[in-house]
């Protein structure tokens, strides 16, 4: 009996924590089998800084994804993000002893795996090494080296470390909410995977997820991670100048920004007003809606003239031929893509599921906010696929397989009622 291979991601964010359920229908795209999500009031820029109310979030979404789905789940890929997250360029070698034969898989691996070893600040440890470009024999600019005759193999590679207490934080809280983390994904790569295609990372893209707490970005180019950044001022900050310039409650503010909040404030007029309830005993009043957008617009010209910064120091402002793609919470803001168009002179719009998804559930799970779960479950699909050119890994690529394999097998799937049963052969 072939087994369904299901997966789950677990999205936690600095307003809501999310988790998503899918597995892969017979035409090779994801079917989204289950999503369920909680209030996150134990995240702060994207790190944990209340485990038990992140524990509590949590479990509350993995209990509404597993209802939704019928599916009893134990294990799961984890997004990070969070001002801790650096990464920086290094550059590897290897010497091939069987010099006859061609460039093979097994060298490619060691190669990266060899960049594990290398110094990290203390405190902070590898989650991804993402080769860049290859070189083979002094012959440089190589994408895919297998195959090829030499002796001599290198690579330069995007390390990107995170916070050690932050991962642990990270593992603490599955592990008491009942899950384990097999792997953990950097957000915007996540959110990459969900909503870019392969032409748009080719021709130079970047991806912006605005979230709650953070602002998180990736720039690629020739189909390759060029560089990642994260602004530490996103959608809360914006609720929190409303409540302070309008005098109102913080969900008042939320409230507001999410349902009459626009980016331009010239899309407004002085005689648009806005009725909402008075607190305790005091009757209801009216705020300008262009005072609101005002606020608004002051916030998001210092957030996005961070972002243009980033992009202007990567080198690939000029670069961007497909853009830039919106995704998380904060990209609903209406007006939100003619404004960042406007600060930064390029091209802009809302990220939509790529074809990687089911067609009939596009509709479904077409919300910027789903981004970085979708690539979550996406990361373990084309785990097969990376595995030719390792991509994403949190530690070597040999024990992160054995890992996966360990704990995507050891467990009893319940599909719509149906009990999957274990044998020798499965857990093998």
């Amino acid at each position: 009996m072939e087994h369904e291979k299901i997966v789950a991601g677990l999205d936690i964010g600095s307003t809501k924590v999310l988790v998503m359920v899918g597995k892969k229908n017979d035409d090779g795209q994801l079917d989204i089998l289950g999503i369920g999500e909680a209030p996150s009031t134990g995240v702060v820029s994207g790190v944990i800084t209340n485990l038990d109310k992140t524990i509590h979030a949590i479990q509350q979404a993995l209990k509404q994804a597993e209802e939704n789905s019928g599916i009893d789940i134990r294990v799961i890929n984890v997004g990070i993000s969070g001002r801790h997250i650096t990464s920086s360029i290094h550059h590897g070698s290897i010497t091939r002893e069987h010099t006859e034969d061609e460039i093979r898989l097994a060298d490619v691996h060691r190669l990266t795996k060899d960049m594990y070893k290398i110094l990290t600040p203390p405190g902070s440890q590898i989650i991804h090494v993402i080769p860049q470009s290859y070189t083979v024999d002094y012959a440089a600019g190589i994408q895919d080296p297998i195959g090829m005759e030499g002796i001599r193999l290198e690579a330069d590679f995007n390390i990107i470390t995170a916070s050690t207490n932050a991962i642990k934080k990270i593992h603490k809280c599955t592990q008491r909410a009942g899950v384990e983390t097999i792997d953990l994904f950097l957000s915007p790569l996540a959110a990459s995977l969900a909503m870019l295609t392969d032409e748009e990372k080719e021709a130079g893209v970047c991806i912006l997820d605005i979230g709650g707490g953070v602002v998180n970005m990736a720039i690629f180019h020739d189909s390759i991670l060029q560089h990642t950044a994260n602004i530490p001022i996103a959608g809360n900050s914006i609720t929190t100048d409303i409540k302070v310039g309008l005098q109102t409650m913080e969900h008042q503010a939320e409230l507001l920004k999410i349902k009459f909040g626009r980016a331009i404030a010239e899309e407004t007029t002085l005689e648009e007003m806005i009725n909402i309830p008075g607190v305790g005993n005091f009757s209801t009043r009216n705020i300008s809606l262009h005072n609101l957008t005002q606020i608004i617009e002051a916030r998001l010209e210092e957030i996005i003239a961070l972002v243009h910064q980033e992009i202007i120091i990567s080198g690939f402002h000029n670069k961007l031929v497909a853009g830039i793609i919106i995704t998380g919470g904060g990209a609903q803001l209406t007006s939100l893509t003619k404004f960042i168009k406007y600060m930064t002179g390029i091209d802009t719009r809302i990220g939509a599921p790529n074809h990687l998804f089911a067609k009939a559930q596009i509709e479904m799970i077409n919300n910027p906010a789903y981004a970085i779960c979708l690539g979550l479950l996406l990361a373990e699909f084309q785990q097969a696929a990376q595995d030719s050119r390792p991509l994403m890994k949190t530690n070597s690529p040999q024990k992160v397989k054995k890992e996966k394999q360990y704990f995507f097998k050891k467990i009893l799937h319940k599909t719509k009622g149906l009990l999957i049963d274990e044998h020798e052969e499965y857990l093998a």
